[in-house]
């Protein structure tokens, strides 16, 4: 995989961050930088408020940071749909304890993607 991920992290951010639990809810993202597989630099961004737009405000947020995957524990389906209409492919983390450990499982392949079936949280169901 190549291209930017995005995960919802407890403060301060970083690769030692826990993963935030929702990602509309999060404090911020630990925006990792991925390149032919391997874990190339990262940075943290702020949340955007959820009043602002609700569940879409941070899907067209990280879109326009040029993300391309979301690592996520919880997601209604309105924010999946609007991931999945921005391109961005979004990822099950939940059994990942920090930000550093659910990036290495994507890498590896291990983590799921997220499908109709496989939200929670939101409206939709």
């Amino acid at each position: 995989m190549t291209g930017l991920v995005a995960l919802p992290s407890n403060a301060p951010g970083g690769m030692d961050a826990g993963l935030g639990a929702h990602f509309g809810h999060c404090d911020l993202y630990t925006l990792v930088e991925v390149e032919d597989g391997q874990i190339k630099s990262s940075k943290v961004v702020p949340n955007v408020p959820h009043q602002q737009g609700g569940c879409m405000a941070p899907v067209q947020y990280l879109a326009g940071q040029g993300v391309k995957a979301l690592i996520a524990g919880g997601m209604g389906m309105r924010p999946l749909m609007g991931f999945n209409q921005v391109g961005i492919d979004v990822y099950f983390g939940g059994d990942s304890t920090t930000v550093n450990e659910a990036v290495q499982a994507l890498l590896q392949g291990s983590l799921p993607r997220f499908t109709q079936q496989f939200t929670c949280g939101g409206g939709g169901h």
